[in-house]
């Protein structure tokens, strides 16, 4: 098959925001992960969610760090999932499907930790709820072993793999990850475009991140010039999934989405390179300069 390539494309846009609007207009968005010892990679994701623009944000985590994750910022709202002291118990799917009737977009994996119940538990959500989902980090290696959910999801899919949890979700081997990662555009993106075409629902979106991110959904493909190797840090693919997620919740089409809070994830770390230098950039700087990416995109 032919991947049609729209890397010269414009950009998608957000709509301008009306005077009248309120809140609810802007999504309703559900993020699911974490676990002890990492609290923090849901929170950024939350944290992104929030500068990315959404409008109503709820963190659902282990009930075990529900107090530190609500901490962060009092700007989001928190739910608890019944636990096994450390991570989120299988049984909290229910719970969470439930949740999920009420968001625009869910998004899980940041923090979640690995487990043969969180296999479970990850592909129960995955081919249970209808709402958009971002998918990342932990819960793509849960998916890995469950060729069957990732075949058959609830609903329309952005996965958003480094090219080591790309390589467990094709089916690869590490050292084919290390060549895929260094390799050409041309066969990143196929083997990319490949991935995406094994759902035989036609929903999901691959992001495949890294150097010249790859966007496609098995049809078209982009690739991404923003970003640069500061952002090779814990917690930058977290945010990443926040910014997809806030777009998903403001209506973008998922290929759109993903686009686009590719682009401005990477210039948002080319703004904060800028200012701080690559060696010095963490995570969290990427949330901090993600006002002046909307600034400058939404204004090129």
């Amino acid at each position: 098959m032919t991947i049609e390539d729209v890397t010269t494309s414009p950009l998608p846009r957000l709509a301008p925001r009306r005077p009248e609007s309120h809140k609810g207009d802007f999504g309703r968005a559900l993020l699911i992960g974490g676990s002890r010892g990492m609290s923090g990679a849901i929170t950024l994701s939350g944290l992104a969610t929030l500068r990315g623009g959404a409008g109503l944000i709820t963190l659902a985590v282990p009930r075990t760090i529900q107090d530190i994750v609500s901490g962060f910022n009092p700007s989001f709202m928190t739910h608890a999932l019944s636990d096994n002291g450390e991570q989120i118990d299988r049984r909290a799917a229910k719970d969470v499907i439930a949740l999920a009737e009420s968001a625009t977009v869910a998004a899980l994996g940041p923090g979640l930790g690995r487990s043969a119940a969180l296999m479970e538990f990850v592909a129960a959500l995955y081919s249970s709820i209808a709402r958009p989902m971002v998918v990342d980090a932990d819960a793509l290696v849960a998916l890995s072993s469950r060729p069957d959910a990732f075949s058959q999801p609830g609903g329309l899919r952005v996965l958003t793999p480094h090219p080591g949890e790309f390589a467990r979700l094709a089916g690869r081997t590490m050292p084919d990850a290390k060549k895929l990662a260094a390799g050409n555009d041309g066969d990143r993106v196929g083997a990319a475009a490949e991935l995406a075409q094994r759902d035989s629902t036609a929903r999901t979106i691959v992001v495949l991140k890294g150097h010249r991110t790859v966007i496609t959904d098995g049809k078209r493909a982009a690739l991404n010039s923003t970003g640069n190797p500061g952002m090779a840090t814990g917690g930058s693919g977290d945010v990443l999934t926040g910014v997809i997620t806030a777009l998903l919740c403001q209506g973008l089409e998922p290929f759109d989405a993903a686009r686009l809070g590719v682009h401005i994830h990477g210039l948002a770390g080319d703004l904060a390179a800028e200012k701080l230098g690559q060696v010095s950039l963490i995570s969290s700087d990427l949330i901090d300069f993600l006002p002046a990416a909307f600034r400058s995109a939404s204004h090129p």
